[in-house]
Parts: structure tokens; sequence; C-alpha cells
């Protein structure tokens, strides 16, 4: 009995860093256009969240069949769903073979374990969407309602449609049982969110010391970091066609120069900025000028242009070799890995690893700058005097109406922070 529920939790082990890494960048923009800010206690929270629903669901699949089981054959007392509400009682009647005891109609009865445990089962999500989304009573039981039929769909499609036949049974008591433990959970949650300070308190709180914060404007970065090389490819081959191969290096300069001067310059932010809802302004809290952008930018690509040269000419060397080699390209590469591994070519790997060591230091300096100091300005900013305006997130909206005759720059210029 053990294993079988150790088992799902081990899966969601297995599974979840991999699925925390592809949902870290949407959850995080989320979470800063709705909040302003990724506080520690929501970011732990909202894994913890994320990682309860892994296991949640893992623990209403797994064990699965193996490939060579024929389910049909193997599990035909599933196939038939269990529609009678309260047939539980007669299972943990069954269970206790007629004996009216304490231990045989409660303690040691597997009915009721069983019972127990799909209480449990959604009893903490009743509990986050009390404390963390802060829903009422009715949407959480709602809520609890429609994971519970979730779950036992998922159990009567046989995981819908990879098993021809279902290999767990949909049971109407558990519908009413783990919705039920939805219930009590954001009951419990009720005490809780009473004594503990609500995340909205606490985001509150961390904006009042920092109204723009240093993961929001690195989330931006990020994001217009990913998204450059593309600019970058169409640049290059536009000044290729246009000016000749020899002047491909004007199409990488005309790339930031778009990405990172000219559209902060009509816009107000780039991209990234637009989407963390971060505003680019002068000192003066206005649209900066020109030059200053220019300045920005010139110093902003010192540090982070050699990796990104660096890596596209890797890439790009790496794809010319192969398609022009074909397969014979391909062994060659598979050859050369193998031959590194091997060591013959130890002094030549210990030079490049050397050289990329030297070209890392220039973005670790500068992030390390950054971090140090006490507001966190980068030379770029310092230098070009342009910074970093908070635009209102979605529960600031919402918490506060908008007047009519309020002055929008005004309202911006409280909150830069360079």
């Amino acid at each position: 009995m053990p294993s079988a529920y150790l088992l799902p939790i081990k899966t969601a082990l297995i599974v979840f860093p991999l699925l925390a890494m592809l949902l870290f960048v949407p959850a995080a923009v989320v979470t800063y256009r709705r909040h302003g800010i990724m506080t520690s206690w929501r970011t732990l929270s909202f894994y913890s969240f994320l990682f309860y629903c892994l296991t949640a669901f893992f623990m209403t699949v797994v064990p699965l069949p193996g490939p060579s089981v024929d389910v049909c054959a193997k599990y035909p007392r599933v196939a038939h769903p269990q529609l009678v509400p309260g047939n539980t009682f007669a299972d943990i009647w069954k269970e206790a073979e007629g004996q009216i005891s304490l231990g045989a109609l409660m303690i040691h009865n597997p009915a009721v374990l069983e019972t127990l445990l799909n209480l449990a089962l959604l009893l903490p999500l009743g509990v986050y969407l009390r404390f963390h989304f802060r829903l009422n009573f009715l949407a959480a039981s709602a809520i609890g309602l429609g994971a519970s039929l979730f779950f036992e769909f998922t159990q009567l499609t046989g995981l819908w449609g990879v098993y021809e036949c279902p290999y767990r049974l949909f049971d109407v008591d558990d519908l009413i049982v783990n919705t039920g433990g939805a219930m009590v959970g954001w009951a419990i949650a009720g005490p809780l969110t009473r004594w503990l300070p609500t995340l909205d308190t606490l985001d509150d709180a961390a904006l009042e010391r920092r109204p723009v914060p240093l993961g929001r404007r690195l989330l931006a970065l990020l994001i217009d970091l990913c998204a450059l090389p593309f600019v970058m490819l169409f640049t290059t081959l536009l000044c290729v066609l246009v000016f000749g191969s020899s002047r491909w290096l004007l199409g990488l300069v005309l790339a930031v120069f778009l990405w990172f001067v000219l559209l902060p310059w009509w816009l107000g932010a780039t991209p990234g900025k637009k989407i963390l809802l971060l505003k680019l302004v002068g000192s003066d809290g206005k649209r900066p000028e020109l030059w200053r952008l220019m300045l920005r930018a010139t110093v902003l690509a010192v540090p982070l242009m050699p990796i990104a040269l660096g890596m596209m000419a890797l890439v790009a060397a790496g794809m010319s070799s192969v398609l022009r080699a074909g397969l014979a390209g391909v062994s060659e590469v598979l050859s050369l890995v193998l031959s590194v591994l091997n060591g013959e070519y130890l002094p030549e790997l210990l030079l490049g690893l050397g050289l990329l060591g030297v070209v890392c230091l220039l973005p670790v300096a500068f992030f390390v700058a950054l971090w140090r100091n006490p507001k966190h300005h980068g030379v770029h900013e310092l230098l070009s005097g342009v910074g970093n305006v908070a635009l209102p997130h979605k529960r600031a909206r919402r918490q506060q109406p908008a007047e009519p005759d309020a002055e929008p720059e005004a309202e911006d210029a409280t909150m830069i922070h360079r």
C-alpha cells in the first residue's frame, strides 16, 4: 500500500523541475503584470501549488499499466462507472465483515482509509484557493468539483484515450468526497489567512521598498535578448542583400539600434519592457532624448553582445558545416566530439574554455555591479540618465480607480526608479 502512494510522489518529483523551468517565464510575466512584484513568498506559494497539482494528478493515474497489458481484459470490473451515491458505506460494511467494532469499522478498515485519502486529495486545493487566489467558498467548491470531475473522467476514459478501457473506477462517491475535501480545506484556511499576512500585503510592502524590482527588469531584458537574434537575422539578411556580404555586421548594429533605441524612443519601451509594464524615461520623467537612448544601448551592448555573437557564430558554423558536408559532416562532427572526450584536443579545449570565461566575465561583472548598487542602477542607466518607470499593475489599477483630472505624467514621475 505505501509504495502505491509513494510512486506518484516520486513521479511528481521527476516531472516538477522540467515543468517549473518551462513555466517560469510565463508565470513570472503574469505575476509581475498582476502584482507588480514576485516576492519569495508568492513564488514559494505558486511553485508549491504547482507541485501539489502534479502530485494530485499522478495520484489518480499512477501506476500506469504496462504496454504489454491488455487493460480491457485485466480490469473488467472498472469498465462501468459507479453512479450510486453512498456506495462507500456498503464498502465499509463489506470490509468490516459484519464486525461491529471501532477497529473493524474505522481504524483497520481499508475502505475508510481510501475515503480519507480521497478527502485529503483536494483538501490542499481549498487552502490554496483561499490563501493564494483569494476565492470565496462557492468559487472554491466549484473548482474542487471541476478538479474532481477531471480526475474521474481521466480514469473513465482510460487516460483520455491512451488506453482502450479504463483501468481505474469512476466513482460518484469520489466526486462527493473530493469536493468535500476542497470545502474543508477552504474552511481550514480561514484561521491561516487571519494569522498570516496576506500575499498582497507582502507584495505592497516590498513594492514600497523597491518600486521597480530588479527581477522585473531582468526578466524584461531576458525577453528582449531572446527576441533580438530573430531581429538580427532579418536585418543581417537585409543588409547582405542590399549592400553585399561584407556588410553583415551592419545588420547586427541595425538590429540593436531598432530594438533598443528607436522602439523605446517611439513606444516608450522595448517590447520586453512593454510586456512587464515598464517604461523608459529621462530624469525629468518624460521621453528621453534619442542620444541618451543610443548611449544607453551602447553601454548595455558591451557586456552582452560578445556572448550573443559568439553563440550565433558557433551555431552558424556548425549548421553550415553539417549542411555542406551532409551525412559525412555529421559523422565527422561525432568523431570530433569523441576525440575531445578522449582528451586528444585537451589544450585547444582548455584555450576555448578560457576564452569563453574571459568573455563571460563582462556580463558577470555587469550584473554583479548592478546587484551591488544600493538602488540597483546599472552603468548604462547612470551614464545615460535613462531609468525605468513602473506602470500600474493590474491589482493596483483595480484598487485605485483613475481620477479624470489627474495628470498622467505627474503620476508616472512619482514611480521613477533607475
